[in-house]
């Protein structure tokens, strides 16, 4: 309901700040066609569902009555779990009593990270693009987001030297997502190493969102920044169950980090979601439980194929993009067309059926940029690329650059 009576605004100046961010335009565009021939590389997910045992002991969780409260970190049993895993992956030693908090999905223990760390006017830096939820949940904590350009001449990683330009008395924390949404690009060691020296000289706070942390592709390695020396202790690790694991709708994930952060952002949980979900907390333990690693790697392997197809095929209809290493994400530049990333997108889908997301929601360096998500069968992409291959040639005769 509009408010036209002449009384004071009743919405805060928050909502006012991070309207218009994302492409929930291009969602409704979407839901409102025809599904017949449809081929969506846009949602962020995996193609792949939640294993069998997973979804048999939430079920089994549920029907033994284990659907009351649970305490606001999350249960014993899965903050065990989770420690034990990051010693597995990355040799991190971490006291699942203090901390870890389990949240719901990395998108609350992202938030819960600003609201303890962040005062009025506090910055945190951030590469440009980012992750579409990085500003806004910022802004939301009062916060103000400095963005550092990267592109594609650096495979999109954020370079140190350019990160440190930025920094000023009210730089309070670092956020990037390694491998990062949306361009895939994954910062090497020496990289990483060069952002923790900088973290250390001016003591900062270091918010890594290793999400896509298993999606590592070629000769690539993943490093975790908390392994680095002097890196844990001012490091929030942020990860989660829905991309690894294929659950993104169970809305299960967790922050790492010294005990008096997590200690902080405990006493915001408690006041805003109260507790992750009861049943889905035993889903994840079935996750971390199983042996499925044969499996993944198998799945890995279908993800490179893709990827390589995407890179190979892009490039050589002339949408020139960086190699995405990790994610499964590409972000090829359409400006050959002569059309902005919205028109491309909008054109796209009514013309060919096939849904991209417009780069530019992910910050001003996604310009003239889409954002094409890869978790979609091989046969699905060939058919797509066609198709877009197609609408590349019609534009880019009809509006040459």
């Amino acid at each position: 309901m509009s408010n036209n009576s002449g009384h004071k605004k009743r919405t805060s100046q928050r909502v006012d700040r991070i309207a218009g961010i994302g492409f929930a335009r291009f969602l409704k565009l979407l839901h409102s066609m025809s599904k017949e021939g449809l081929i969506s590389l846009s949602v962020g997910e995996p193609d792949y569902g939640t294993a069998a045992c997973i979804c048999e002991a939430a079920a089994q969780a549920a029907s033994e009555g284990w659907t009351k409260y649970t305490p606001t970190s999350g249960f014993p049993e899965l903050r065990q779990a989770i420690a034990a895993n990051l010693k597995k992956r990355h040799g991190l030693d971490y006291d699942p009593d203090t901390e870890i908090l389990v949240t719901v999905g990395v998108s609350q223990a992202m938030d819960l990270s600003f609201r303890a760390l962040l005062d009025p006017g506090d910055e945190v830096i951030t590469p440009d693009p980012h992750y579409i939820c990085y500003p806004p949940n910022i802004i939301l904590s009062e916060g103000v987001p400095v963005r550092v350009p990267t592109d594609m001449s650096a495979d999109y990683a954020l370079q140190p030297d350019e990160m440190e330009k930025k920094i000023t008395p009210r730089t309070k924390a670092l956020l990037f997502g390694n491998p990062a949404n949306p361009t895939g690009a994954l910062m090497e060691k020496n990289t990483l190493e060069g952002m923790a020296a900088i973290a250390q000289k001016h003591d900062l706070v270091v918010i890594a969102d290793e999400i896509y942390s298993a999606f590592v592709y070629g000769e690539a390695t993943f490093t975790s920044f908390a392994t680095l020396p002097g890196m844990k202790e001012r490091t929030v690790l942020l990860d989660g169950f829905s991309k690894r694991y294929g659950m993104p709708g169970w809305r299960i994930g967790y922050a790492a980090g010294p005990a008096d952060i997590i200690d902080s952002m405990l006493q915001m949980a408690q006041h805003t979601m109260l507790c992750p979900p009861n049943a889905t907390q035993w889903a994840a333990v079935a996750a971390l439980d199983m042996d499925d690693e044969v499996d993944f790697r198998t799945i890995l392997t279908h993800y490179e194929q893709r990827r390589t197809l995407l890179y190979t095929e892009l490039n050589r209809i002339g949408l020139a993009t960086a190699e995405p290493k990790g994610a499964f994400y590409i972000f090829p530049n359409v400006s050959i067309t002569g059309l902005t990333a919205e028109e491309f997108c909008e054109k796209l889908l009514l013309e060919e059926k096939v849904m991209v997301l417009p780069g530019d929601s992910f910050g001003e360096q996604g310009k003239n940029h889409v954002r094409i998500c890869y978790a979609t069968p091989y046969a699905g992409l060939q058919e797509a690329l066609q198709r877009i291959e197609s609408f590349v040639n019609r534009y880019r005769v009809a509006r040459p650059v």
